[in-house]
């Protein structure tokens, strides 16, 4: 458990988390979920190919567009952190769009699982 909070305080300090995310924690009660997901996943996804990506993406808005597939929270929340963490590579990329890249990733960060749920029904 120490590990863990060791690990966790590191990863804020890093700058990993920002101070904006870590204020939505109140009201955002999967939270500590999505972090988990981006910390498991964000060294993969900064490796992805276009192509990758691309088959990510499409795979997902599939799935959330079928109406014979509900995805898991868990389900949902690694594809909308995947795509969100290829948002932040696309900053780091091209400078000029970071701002723009950096408010894409809030907006996918922001994705709430409920919301998913209620546009299945």
């Amino acid at each position: 458990m120490r590990k863990w909070i060791w690990f966790f305080v590191l990863w804020i300090g890093s700058g990993v988390v920002a101070p904006s995310l870590l204020a939505q924690e109140a009201s955002d009660p999967d939270l500590a979920l999505k972090n988990t997901l981006y910390a498991q996943y964000r060294k993969e996804v900064l490796a992805y190919d276009k192509k990758t990506y691309d088959a990510l993406f499409f795979s997902f808005f599939e799935k959330q567009n079928d109406p014979n597939i509900t995805l898991t929270k868990e389900e949902y929340y690694t594809y909308t952190i995947k795509i969100a963490i290829y948002s932040e590579k696309l900053g780091m990329l091209y400078k000029a769009q970071k701002e723009a890249a950096e408010q894409t990733k809030k907006e996918w960060f922001d994705k709430r699982y409920e919301a998913y749920l209620q546009s299945k029904n």
